[in-house]
């Protein structure tokens, strides 16, 4: 195995952290009505920058968040157990472990994991983007993380 191209054949095992996805333990939860879930959020505990990692639990009916799409990031979803359900934008489809689905950035990307079923969640950790929430008319900015619903939009020119 190659790691380093300065050293070839040489790794350097202690800068690489290691995480069993069968074996980690939850690290957060969620007890919202019809968002219970539980997680373990990857890409930290590798340590990784830019490419983030969620293993989701999710019991039957239950969805790790609103339906949604980004602008600027892709996502991926990796189906590890059971027999989730996704809601897409043409509808809702039964899956089944081992899937692999990849919603790109943009409206036709939208998406919602529905349980039952354990699924890994991947995305670049794009460090500008805007989230959609076509259900609720709303639109989150990140980094600020601030929720805004469309219906308030202002022309460009407006209070200048």
């Amino acid at each position: 195995m190659r790691c380093s191209r300065a050293s070839p054949g040489v790794c350097n095992h202690a800068a690489v952290r290691k995480v069993n996805l069968f074996s980690t333990g939850f690290d957060e939860s969620s007890e919202r009505d019809g968002y219970r879930w539980r997680a373990a959020f990857l890409g930290q505990a590798v340590g990784a920058e830019q490419i983030g990692a969620c293993l989701y639990e999710l019991e039957a009916g239950q969805r790790a968040w609103p339906f949604h799409f980004h602008h600027a990031e892709e996502e991926w979803v990796v189906v590890v157990a059971g027999t989730p359900s996704l809601r897409g934008p043409d509808g809702e489809r039964a899956l089944r472990e081992g899937d692999v689905l990849c919603f790109p950035a943009g409206p036709a990307g939208a998406h919602q994991v529905i349980g039952p079923g354990t699924v890994l969640m991947l995305a670049a950790n794009a460090p500008f983007d805007t989230i959609e929430y076509p259900d609720s008319g709303k639109i989150m900015v990140c980094p600020s993380g601030q929720v805004f619903r469309a219906a308030d939009a202002v022309g460009y020119w407006d209070g200048e």
